[in-house]
């Protein structure tokens, strides 16, 4: 080949598309899973956010409460999987974490996207409410029994609301998250590499 003049040149390889859904219960975990993915270069959006911006909008203050009783309604009025439409549409890459996945309905809604899989978060509750008290988010429950009431309005078999289990019972992968920030870390990339591998998801515990 003369000297100067190039062959073909090969395409650089694109990463497949990841789209990780993630659920699990309040404190478990489900932002800092989000964040290690954000650090290994994924979108991050929340179906929270999307109640956050609407309660905004209407000039309400922002509350644990109100924003379980806007997904609710917004359920009821477009259908349950409301807020995996609304987040889909602020999507800009084919790499996301899409946080508080809370309904089969939003994972129905997901799984229309290429590349998705669910992480289900989970640690003791006593844990989470420990975790809760830490946090400078929205009203806080004072005592571990109203931090357990407040859950039990989140775990309901009405299709317009959330769901909890039945969301967490649909997971790819579990991710037991009672250890360090570092081993957290290390079963997300863990879990990453094997769906970049494209090993099958197993359903099993990380």
């Amino acid at each position: 080949m003369p000297r100067g003049i190039l062959g073909p040149q090969k395409e650089p390889t694109r990463p497949m598309p990841v789209v990780i859904g993630i659920t699990g219960r309040n404190c478990a975990g489900k932002d800092t899973v989000a964040a290690a993915l954000a650090a290994r270069g994924f979108e991050h959006h929340s179906l929270s956010d999307v109640l956050r911006v609407e309660l905004t909008r209407r000039g309400a203050e922002i509350t644990r409460s109100a924003l379980i009783a806007l997904g609710n309604e917004l359920r009821a009025a477009e259908g349950p999987g409301v807020l995996a439409i609304r987040v889909k549409a602020m999507m800009q890459t084919d790499r996301v974490a899409l946080v508080s996945v809370r309904s089969p309905a939003e994972v129905q809604e997901l799984r229309r996207l290429d590349g998705f899989v669910l992480f289900a978060v989970d640690a003791p509750v006593e844990v989470r409410f420990a975790r809760e008290r830490t946090r400078g988010r929205e009203s806080l429950p004072a005592t571990l029994a109203e931090f357990i009431e407040l859950e039990a309005r989140e775990n309901t078999s009405d299709p317009k609301a959330q769901q909890l289990d039945a969301t967490v019972a649909l997971a790819d992968y579990t991710i037991d998250n009672n250890g360090s920030l570092s081993e957290l870390d290390r079963t997300v990339g863990a879990l990453l590499s094997e769906i970049e591998a494209g090993a099958p998801a197993p359903g099993r515990t990380a």
